[in-house]
């Protein structure tokens, strides 16, 4: 296990085309133990395209991408499935399974992952899950039934069942009120303070920015242009930086 000094992901030098659009561009990172991380771009600039190098969704051209000490490019599918088991994903659409309940969509990792739980087992870590986003009144409940920012929770609450020491956080508050957008910043604050997980949040919604991170990564042009707390990034004279907190969103 790394000890609170080392780094939990580092990035190297990750590059990944699409054809003629070189999205990353020698990209590197390091993300602390516990620590939020934001990685803030504009819309289409790759932040999303990074974390699903992360978890290797998407495979990179080039580079290096070390989660835990062990090397994502190289490994097998094997390998591959027991890092996904440690890391939640937050996805921008939440993806939750519309056929299933609340229910059975957190149950559906534990299913996968933890086959030797007991049903009572299992039931205690969902009610546990549904009790940290405030919602466990809906475990019944079908998606459609759920309101954005409850459909937000819930996927929250699914990323949250295996207790994961990473969570990628895809647009958390993308399409929410500016109410439901703040519960969502807090709650990502509170799921960081009670477990201790270190996060990866992308976004470019500047009010999730100033409340989740403990350190911002401005991307741009493919590149990790500079990185600061939100006060610092804040204070450049750098127009590139300083138009990203201008924002009054």
């Amino acid at each position: 296990m790394n000890s609170p000094s080392q780094h939990i992901v580092e990035i190297r030098d990750l590059s990944i085309s699409f054809g003629d659009n070189h999205v990353l561009k020698s990209f590197s990172m390091k993300v602390g133990e516990g620590e939020n991380i934001v990685v803030l771009g504009k819309s289409g600039s790759g932040k999303s395209v990074l974390i699903k190098c992360i978890i290797r969704l998407l495979q990179a051209d080039s580079g290096s991408i070390r989660v835990m000490g062990e090397e994502v490019c190289n490994m097998d599918t094997r390998e591959l499935d027991k890092l996904r088991a440690s890391i939640g994903f937050l996805f921008q659409s939440n993806a939750l399974y519309d056929s299933m309940t609340v229910r059975e969509n957190l149950e559906f990792p534990l299913r996968r992952h933890r086959r030797n739980l007991s049903q009572i087992e299992r039931e205690a870590l969902v009610m546990e899950a549904l009790d940290d986003v405030a919602l466990p009144h809906t475990i019944n409940y079908m998606p459609e039934e759920l309101s954005g920012g409850m459909k937000k929770r819930i996927a929250l609450a699914r990323a949250l069942m295996l207790k994961p020491r990473i969570i990628l956080y895809d647009e958390p508050t993308t399409g929410l009120d500016p109410i439901t957008a703040r519960e969502i910043s807090a709650l990502i604050v509170r799921i960081q303070q009670r477990y201790g997980t270190s996060s990866i949040i992308i976004s470019h919604d500047m009010n999730c920015v100033r409340a989740t991170a403990n350190r911002v990564v401005l991307l741009i042009d493919g590149k990790s242009y500079c990185e600061g707390s939100t006060v610092e990034l804040a204070k450049s004279k750098d127009e590139q930086v300083r138009g990203f907190f201008e924002q009054t969103i």
